[in-house]
């Protein structure tokens, strides 16, 4: 047997009825939707392991469930990161009621603890700002903006408006617009319909393959520069990295972004300043910039929009500046 610690021993105990609205649906996928905090393998392999059961009863992830049931978690769980602590951490808000809140997140702050990030995350400011988020699955978390990209993101602040984001997200109904400067001249937008999985050979990327999860970027050209363009890009799906992979997969990588092949291109005859901006730049250089959503509560469409941070507003002004 393994030794492990008690302190970083969780005992999880819980239970959920299933809506009737959810009749006919997998029951990995239900408790994936009632279970949000917990990912979609390890309430599989809790299902498989007699952990999560449908009615007390132990059954198969694909099993049809018809609303009205109680699913029930008993199981232990090892805690690596402090997703309870709660951490004064610098961030925006930009709109925030009991339902919910719009954060504007700051380049270089990792959204949830993980491996590498075990505290002074998002999740650890929510939780500092608002104590009761501590109640919710993720703390409120229904999606997440890489760290080292900035942007507009919505955090649930009730088991209400948790669940309807969560459906929401799945059933596309939250849009997603984002800014991006990329290396190349892009003649005209495209609509990138390419299936994302994780890479085979580097884990910590994610590559475009055949048996991965279908994706979808409407990209639009903004601005073209003389050797860079600035796009506007909608999301129809929400893939880990998607709109680094699908722009690294027609050929123009985001600048900075050395994971997804950058090549830090400078202008021919650029002058001192243009190219120590372009080699200094050192994130992918993507921006959410506008979200809208129905409200959970109320059902109004709510909108908005964040200006980008400061060293994505140089970079652009530079190869303006260039192009001219």
């Amino acid at each position: 047997m393994n030794n492990i610690n008690k302190e970083s021993i969780s005992q999880i105990s819980q239970q959920a009825p299933i809506p009737l609205e959810y009749g006919g649906q997998r029951f990995d996928k239900v408790a994936a939707l009632l279970f949000s905090e917990f990912s979609r393998a390890e309430l599989t392999r809790w299902i498989v392991e007699g952990d999560l059961t449908l009615n007390g009863k132990t059954t198969k992830p694909k099993t049809t469930v018809w609303g009205g049931e109680t699913l029930a978690l008993n199981t232990v769980r090892e805690v690596r990161e402090a997703w309870d602590k709660a951490e004064p951490v610098d961030f925006e808000i930009v709109f925030e009621d009991e339902d919910i809140l719009v954060i504007n997140k700051p380049v270089g702050l990792v959204v949830h603890p993980g491996a590498g990030n075990p505290s002074g995350t998002l999740v650890n400011g929510l939780l500092h700002h608002r104590p009761s988020l501590s109640e919710l699955p993720r703390a409120g978390v229904v999606h997440r903006l890489d760290k080292d990209t900035s942007g507009v993101m919505v955090v649930a602040g009730s088991h209400k408006a948790q669940r309807h984001l969560v459906e929401a997200i799945q059933e596309r109904a939250v849009e997603r617009r984002y800014m991006a400067i990329c290396e190349g001249v892009m003649v005209a937008g495209q609509d990138v319909d390419k299936p994302i999985g994780r890479d085979l050979k580097v884990r910590t990327k994610q590559a475009i393959r055949d048996d991965g999860k279908p994706a979808l970027s409407q990209i639009r050209v903004r601005e073209r520069y003389r050797s860079h363009t600035l796009v506007n890009v909608k999301l129809g799906s929400g893939r880990t990295h998607q709109i680094r992979v699908h722009m690294q997969s027609i050929g123009f990588p985001l600048v900075g972004d050395s994971r997804y092949g950058c090549r830090r291109i400078i202008p021919k005859g650029a002058d001192p300043e243009t190219i120590a901006v372009l080699r200094n730049f050192d994130r992918q250089a993507l921006h959410a910039a506008k979200l809208a959503f129905a409200h959970p509560q109320s059902g109004e469409m709510l909108k908005f929009a964040v200006a980008p941070p400061d060293d994505f507003n140089q970079l652009n002004e530079t190869l303006a500046e260039d192009a001219r």
